[in-house]
């Protein structure tokens, strides 16, 4: 980035035409590349940054479109003032603390008419057509008497984004003391009022009434003691909800020091809370530790009768009995007492009004769950072998499959009946699935194995041919194995001694290869590095160019290198961290 005169074309033509002629030249190339060197300078900063008309530096990284003034700007010095909001154009908003002034008149009261004045009330701040006066009969220009006053003219007041929305803007401090003021007056009426009614009282003699006032004052004031205040965290009124927390006296341990592990019991820092039992890993029991979490305490002893105790004291002072669990807990006890008695005698009576209306109480006396599912008065007994003795056996509870059917006449169902791994029929010992029933018949058939085939139908034909061979023919397989053996035998022993001479030529052969590929890899190295010397000649000679002259690359071949390339660009790269890298010829 450098900085440029940018003159509109009349002033050059002027300055042309000139005695002086100091017209701006055009620069040459040897001033072109200074001025770009100039500019990489300064973005590397070795050069100071260039600098406005006000001192300020100028960011060398801006630009030249953004840096540089239009010829209109008439701007002869490096500027980034046509970047800037212009002062003419910049909003002035209103001060802090500037608002209407309402109700006020402006100065005294002319007693003249006044040129230029309302010709009806005689004001000079408004004309006739703005007055808002009653029209007069004869207006103040003829009469010159009784002239109205200036008003005052509201300043105009522009606010930002902020002061649009500020609720306290234009608010006067002085009016809260008239709040301060109003209830002073009815603090002192009231006093004088009670004093009043007091003395009325005691001149008439009105004990019993004087002494109700005198607790109905007591009520109804609002300034109490700290002793008739209810205890913190014990009352709750849903109109007020105010929450007192119950601090820890500084003596105590914190809960959260009793252990430090911090996979032990969470602490609740915002509620003061540890629920959970912070000695569990311990293996004490909870009578025995300082503390065992709030859970423990909550719950166990008479606690939770503490805390239904407390729910029906909310609740009663809810409804309008005052009464208090601290205060008065034989009180509340009685009460207590008093409304479970009143609550079971109406869902008694709710109940017996119902019953008396629609009927039905012979099916509430029914026996209880205990003795419907679990217990009943059937006496059975059972030998050691688990059979029935004396008694009716409990009845087996049926599936949601079919049960009991049977079919194609028989009498048991399939599965009934087990011998030798097989499934049957208990009726007639068939161990065919879906069969007819023989009865006896096929029990005596099943004994004497008369049906061979329908009992053992899987039986493989391979049995049957080993039981019809001689010994003859069964000495004679037995020497053909021997031989067969001892053939394979040898045919491993061949193979074995053929892949040993194998792999003594493929690892003559794998040398001689490895050799000849080492070769030809190492000329394509030298052929890469070729290559790569070319390449970085060229780059040197396009960038010796200048940079208008330079060719474009948008034609270039982009593709994934071979190793060998890979190899000549590491073998060709220069290390910049070496000291003796600048006398090494490129």
């Amino acid at each position: 980035m450098s900085f440029q005169l940018n003159m509109p074309p009349s002033v050059v033509t002027r300055m042309a035409k000139s005695e002086e002629g100091d017209e701006p030249q055009k620069k040459s190339r040897e001033d072109y590349k200074k001025m770009k060197e100039l500019e990489e300078a300064r973005k590397a900063g070795t050069v100071p940054a260039m600098q406005d008309e006000e001192g300020k530096d100028i960011n060398p990284h801006i630009p030249q479109y953004i840096m540089q003034a239009p010829w209109y700007y008439n701007s002869t010095v490096p500027t980034l003032k046509h970047q800037r909001m212009q002062d003419e154009k910049e909003k002035v908003y209103s001060k802090m603390g500037q608002w209407f002034n309402k109700g006020v008149k402006k100065g005294p009261v002319a007693t003249k008419y006044r040129k230029g004045a309302c010709e009806n009330c005689g004001a000079m701040t408004h004309k006739k057509k703005d007055c808002l006066e009653r029209p007069r009969k004869l207006g103040a220009k003829f009469t010159g008497s009784d002239i109205a006053p200036d008003e005052h003219l509201q300043p105009n007041i522009t606010l930002d984004y902020e002061g649009k929305r500020d609720r306290w803007n234009g608010y006067d401090v002085d009016d809260h003391d008239k709040i301060y003021e109003d209830f002073a007056k009815i603090d002192e009426a009231k006093r004088q009022l009670k004093t009043q009614q007091l003395d009325e009282a005691l001149l008439s003699g009105e004990k019993d009434a004087l002494k109700a006032k005198k607790d109905s004052d007591a009520e109804e004031d609002e300034d109490k003691y700290a002793d008739d205040i209810d205890m913190p965290g014990q009352k709750f009124e849903t109109k007020q909800r105010i929450t007192v927390r119950n601090l820890r006296i500084r003596e105590d341990t914190a809960k959260y020091l009793y252990n430090l592990d911090p996979n032990s019991a969470y602490y609740d820092a915002k509620t003061r809370s540890m629920r959970e039992n912070p000695f569990s890993n311990q293996g004490k029991s909870p009578s025995e530790l300082p503390y065992a979490g709030d859970n423990f305490v909550r719950y166990s002893g008479t606690a939770t009768d503490m805390a239904k105790q407390q729910m029906f004291a909310w609740q009663a002072y809810e409804k309008g009995a005052d009464v208090h669990l601290q205060a008065d807990p034989t009180k509340l006890e009685l009460l207590n007492r008093e409304y479970e008695k009143k609550k079971d005698e109406f869902k008694t009576g709710q109940k017996d009004s119902i019953l008396a209306k629609y009927g039905g109480e012979e099916h509430l006396e029914a026996p209880s769950k205990q003795l419907l599912l679990a217990q009943s008065e059937d006496y059975v007994e059972y030998s050691r072998h688990g059979t029935v003795i004396k008694g009716q056996e409990k009845a087996v509870i049926k599936s949601r499959y079919e049960e009991d059917v049977y079919i194609n006449n028989h009498t048991s169902v399939w599965g009934s009946y087990w011998k030798d791994g097989r499934w049957g029929y208990k009726c007639c010992h068939s161990s065919i699935k879906e069969s007819y029933c023989t009865g006896e018949a096929g029990k005596q058939a099943a004994a004497e194995n008369i049906l061979p085939i329908l009992a053992a139908p899987n039986r493989d034909s391979s049995e049957e041919d080993e039981e019809a061979k001689s010994l003859l023919q069964q000495h004679q397989e037995k020497i053909l194995e021997k031989r067969r053996k001892k053939k394979r035998k040898e045919k491993k022993k061949r193979r074995k001694k053929h892949r040993k001479k194998e792999s003594s030529s493929e690892s003559s052969s794998s040398s001689s290869d490895s050799e000849d590929d080492e070769e030809v890899k190492q000329e394509k190295i030298r052929q890469a590095i070729a290559k790569e010397e070319a390449r970085r000649r060229e780059i040197d000679r396009i960038m010796a160019l200048p940079e208008r002259k330079r060719p474009y690359n948008s034609m270039y071949d982009v593709k994934e290198p071979t190793e060998e390339e890979m190899e000549a660009f590491r073998i060709k790269r220069q290390n910049f961290e070496d000291p003796m890298a600048s006398y090494v010829d490129k």
